[in-house]
Order: C-alpha cells, then structure tokens, then sequence
C-alpha cells in the first residue's frame, strides 16, 4: 500500500537479520573455513562456555568499570574546562589552540608515552579512555555556550538574575543539549579507547578476550569479544539517548 510505514521493529531489525543470515550462509557452505571465520554455532558455543566458567562476567565488568572511571573523569574535566573556555575569551586565547592540538594526536600514539608514565596498571587504561572521552565533550559544550543566544542572557538580566542564577537558568538549560550529544559521543569514543588500551596491556577484559583469540588463532573467541564491544558501544549509545530524551524533552527539534 502506498505511503504505508514501515514497522519498527523491521526498521531497527531487518539489517542485523539479513547480516546474520548471510554470516551463517558463508560459514554453512564452507565458502570461508572455520579457522577464519567462525560460524554463528560456533560463536554460541563460546560465548556459553564463557559464561559458564564465569570468565565472561569477569572481563565485561573489568572493561565496563574501565569506561565508566574514565568517562565519569572526561565528563568532570570536559564540563570545568569548557565552561571556562566558553565563558571567556581570554581563556579560551591560553588553553583552547593547546588542546585542539592535543585533539589532533592519534589515540594509538598516547600509548607508548602512557605506558612509559604510568606503567601497564589499571591507571594507563582508565587515562587513555578518559582521553578519548575527553574531547567530544568539551568540544559539544563549548560550542553550546557560544552558540547561546544573547537575547537569552539579556531577558534573564533584565528579570535581575543574579550571574549564578543566569548560569542555573539560562546558560545550563540552553546548553544542555549540546552537552548531552558531546557526552553520547564521547561515551562512544571510551569504548574505542579501550580497545587500544586492553589490546596491549591486560590480564583481563574484553580486549584481553580478543588478543587472547588472537594469538590462539580462535576465531570464534575473537567474534564473541567484538560482538561484545558492539553490544556494550550500542548500549551505552541507547542509555545517552534515553537520557537525552529525559532532560531534553522540552526542546522543539524536528521529529525524526
């Protein structure tokens, strides 16, 4: 029927399925051998086995607790620099060229010069992912406090807001959800840092899981940890846009 829509659940579903599908016909007919790429089966396989001994909860809950030490470190940054840079143009001439600097440097390239700092501990790997964190945020909020209209600041002085009640006010709502964009963003690039960070230096984790895989030559380990990433990037991404939608709700935006 014309200008029928299209169901959600075919929407959100139908790619996954057909990749899947077409995952299991390669493995099935033997058009790629198992020791390169491991059936859907197979994959299953070890992903209960994982489980079963528990080395699976293990490595998810070391990575998770990874990502949230060194985004909740990135947010906390993020926020105080980029109020400091948005606020002030003076601030903005000392840090804002450094760290757009910064910004430019390759996440691999951090890892020699972390590692020969901090050593292969749990701090190397939560600086790295705060690193990568770090930018999206800062670079989403600053851009939401310039992009504040001044109308806004104006009205708000004219009702005889105090600079702390104009902040509370005004200026947080307003960049509130740029905020929360850069934050999703970031959230995203904690998961990517990590890779980096638990490929090179780890006894647990689910990038152990996939350097483990590696130098055992199973593929099947190998897939369970990058379904693993993907699961855990996607559903850090869901959370930011449930929140987002939560705190921003009152935002007249076009409708998707």
């Amino acid at each position: 029927m014309p200008g029928r829509r299209t169901s959600p659940f075919v929407a959100r579903f139908a790619l996954p399925l057909a990749l899947l599908a077409s995952w299991w016909l390669v493995t099935a007919r033997g058009w790629v051998k198992s020791y390169q790429f491991a059936s859907p089966h197979d994959v299953l396989v070890e992903l209960e086995n994982l489980a079963t001994t528990g080395a699976l909860w293990h490595d998810l809950g070391a990575s998770i607790a990874r990502v949230a030490a060194g985004f909740g470190i990135a947010l906390a940054l993020a926020i105080v620099l980029g109020a400091l840079v948005g606020g002030s143009r003076a601030v903005e001439r000392a840090l804002d060229p450094t760290l757009q600097a910064i910004r430019a440097v390759p996440s691999l390239a951090w890892v020699p010069l972390i590692l020969l700092w901090l050593g292969i501990g749990e701090t190397a790997k939560i600086t790295l992912v705060a690193i990568g964190a770090f930018f999206p945020i800062y670079v989403a909020l600053v851009a939401g406090i310039r992009g504040v209209d001044r109308k806004l600041v104006e009205v708000g002085a004219s009702f005889g807001l105090s600079r702390a009640a104009l902040i509370v006010r005004v200026l947080v709502p307003a960049t509130l959800p740029q905020l929360l964009v850069g934050a999703r963003i970031g959230l995203t690039q904690a998961w990517l840092f990590l890779v980096a960070a638990e490929l090179l230096a780890a006894t647990n984790g689910i990038g152990f899981l996939l350097t483990d895989g590696q130098q055992t030559s199973r593929t099947d380990e190998i897939l369970v940890a990058i379904l693993l990433f993907a699961l855990c990037g996607k559903l850090s991404e869901s959370g930011m846009r449930w929140l987002e939608r939560r705190l921003v709700g009152w935002t007249d935006t076009v409708p998707g």
